[in-house]
């Protein structure tokens, strides 16, 4: 490869949450799960405190490897009424924002838009995505993950049933 098709950093990232958000709107979590290093972490903090810490903080979502495989596995059976028949979404990932922090990690941030659609209507979710990337040789893998939401409330939606 010459240095004129070497994409550069920002686009390897680009491409990695691209593929990330295909996977999530295809609702192959098993395969979005395995984009999560050993150690990754997914946290979705609650949208009255979106600064909220989960070691001090109430939080939607505070989940290690083991807790996101259980929460793949159950939204990909029955026992997730709220998602069964899955919902169909579409992703809108933006303004991508990439930094290296040393250590072979970087610190990326995307705004994100997702469609669900369910049951005749749609609702949009609006937010940014802070990731700790890991280069792990030619791949990137998730050390953590954290979904803010920018509604107020969830009223109109009443839940967050899906993987933002």
């Amino acid at each position: 490869m010459t240095t004129a098709d070497t994409p550069s950093l920002r686009e390897l990232v680009e491409d990695f949450l691209f593929r990330e958000a295909e996977l999530l709107d295809d609702w192959r979590l098993d395969e979005w799960v395995g984009l999560f290093a050993e150690d990754g972490r997914y946290v979705v903090p609650t949208t009255d405190l979106p600064e909220g810490d989960p070691k001090r903080d109430l939080v939607f979502i505070d989940d290690d490897i083991t807790r996101l495989r259980a929460r793949a596995a159950r939204l990909n059976s029955r026992h997730a009424h709220r998602e069964y028949p899955s919902s169909r979404t579409r992703r809108f990932v933006t303004n991508v924002r990439v930094a290296e922090t040393g250590g072979g990690e970087l610190s990326v941030t995307a705004n994100v838009m997702v469609y669900r659609f369910r049951s005749g209507e749609g609702a949009p979710y609006v937010g940014s995505i802070h990731y700790i990337l890991r280069r792990n040789g030619e791949d990137l893998r998730i050390v953590y993950r954290r979904a803010v939401l920018d509604m107020e409330a969830l009223s109109s939606h009443g839940a967050v049933s899906i993987i933002f």
